[in-house]
């Protein structure tokens, strides 16, 4: 699974990175200190060997979650990028960063511990696009599409690329 190169990057553009080689054990981890560290109820997480991930723009800020563990991100917009243990020969890339994030699919989930227990009831709930929602003021979403500041999912030449805004 995963192989090739593969980028990603933070939600503003400051950090890039580019992935030689295969991406492993693509999983959703539920425990607590992922969702404090992502702010969301689950983190989507997969492993790149460390001599196989590399940084091409910017530089990973970092926060030690514990003694053995820390969390790189973009000091910039605060995107979460990676998990590493110490020691250990792979991090972990959050699924999201990616410029492709459909094309991992996670097999396996982590911390059930912590999973939020009406999971299995978000399949039924009401559903629709962006830029379709009923409820949604038309106005403020695009303005929201004129003034988008988010790096596009691909790489650009310089950063901020002013000519990628959509």
């Amino acid at each position: 699974m995963g192989e090739g190169i593969r980028s990603g990057g933070c939600q503003c553009g400051a950090i890039r990175y580019r992935i030689l080689g295969e991406i492993t054990w693509p999983h959703l981890c539920h425990c607590r200190m992922c969702q404090k560290a992502s702010g969301n109820y689950f983190m989507p997480l997969a492993n790149v060997q460390n001599d196989e991930f590399e940084v091409t723009r910017g530089t990973v800020s970092w926060f030690s979650s514990t003694d053995v563990a820390q969390r790189g991100f973009c000091r910039d917009c605060g995107t979460p990028l990676i998990y590493r243990s110490m020691g250990a020969p792979h991090i972990n890339i959050t699924l999201g960063s990616l410029d492709h994030p459909s094309q991992i699919e996670p097999a396996e989930q982590f911390g059930l511990e912590a999973r939020m227990p009406w999971f299995d009831q978000l399949a039924d709930l009401e559903g629709h696009s962006t830029m379709d929602d009923p409820q949604a003021d038309q106005h403020l979403l695009e303005i929201i599409r004129r003034t988008n500041h988010q790096h596009p999912d691909h790489d650009t030449g310089q950063w901020p690329d002013t000519g990628s805004r959509q």
